[in-house]
């Protein structure tokens, strides 16, 4: 069954390997690190869920690259996920050779989790362009792209410009590992169909998923794609969703929903939870 565990903030409380281990032996699919790499102290962008002031525990973040690799080294089954990476905060250069030997290493068990980022001062200290941050993102994918399946990879874009390069390892998983583009902008379904392998929205309903899937599928045939080759990844979960609320996503059209557990001090703490929601949420 499709369920997935997101990891909680703090995210470096408890080891990665600790918890996706106890994760794939009680029967999660899969596992999701989230991440800013820093957070201004001094920030006027309002957080997306309440609009207000950004919470304490975002401060928080670990790396999730890092802990994705704990995680595999303990594991053979469970998806490694990353929900979600800020591309225009990252150098695609770089991160191409991190995901593709984390993808070969783990067997082809990697999700690429990305987003475009709502913190404008974040992303303009990490060089980012957050008023054209879409248009980055894509170029980013694009560059990404040439790198895991070219032998001399070469890109030239407004952001990213490079001559022909040798960029090694690449990916099990061919042509390249899932993309799948996280949000809920207005354009977002258009550019998964466009340029992407999935959706990943965050704070969905059902009646939200069976809607979008059926213009997704529209989308998709109609730039000659297969609809099913673009999957629906119900993100955030709260942390008692029953087993009838994620049927209820499932029959809408999602693969799969990631549910969030509630913040722990120790790993037995953590364990006995996941032992909870294991037998609520999975048959």
């Amino acid at each position: 069954m499709s369920v997935g565990i997101v990891v909680p903030l703090p995210a470096y409380t408890i080891d990665p390997a600790f918890i996706a281990k106890k994760a794939e032996d009680l029967g999660f699919e899969s596992i999701w690190y989230h991440e800013h790499p820093i957070l201004p102290v001094h920030s006027a962008s309002p957080f997306p869920s309440t609009g207000g002031a950004i919470p304490e525990s975002y401060r928080h973040f670990t790396d999730p690259f890092i802990a994705l690799a704990r995680a595999s080294a303990v594991t053979s089954k469970i998806k490694l996920c990353t929900g979600i990476t800020l591309l225009p905060e990252r150098n695609p250069l770089v991160l191409a050779k991190e995901i593709a030997a984390l993808d070969l290493y783990s067997g082809g068990r990697f999700i690429f989790g990305i987003g475009a980022g709502w913190n404008r001062e974040e992303t303009t200290i990490m060089g980012g362009d957050f008023d054209h941050r879409w248009t980055q993102t894509r170029e980013a994918v694009m560059a990404l792209k040439e790198l895991w399946t070219k032998d001399e990879a070469e890109f030239h874009g407004q952001y990213y410009d490079f001559p022909p390069v040798y960029c090694y390892p690449k990916p099990a998983q061919k042509p390249h590992p899932p993309i799948l583009l996280g949000g809920n902008a207005p354009n977002v379904l258009q550019r998964v169909a466009r340029w992407a392998d999935g959706w990943l929205p965050n704070r969905a309903t059902p009646g939200q998923i069976e809607e979008s899937r059926i213009i997704l599928d529209t989308l998709a045939a109609e730039r000659g794609r297969d609809p099913a080759s673009l999957s629906i990844s119900v993100f955030g979960q709260p942390t008692d969703t029953s087993r009838d609320q994620i049927d209820a996503f499932l029959n809408a059209g999602a693969d799969r929903v990631a549910v969030w557990p509630a913040y722990c001090d120790t790993e037995a703490e953590m364990g006995e939870q996941l032992e909870r929601m294991a037998e609520k949420m999975i048959r």
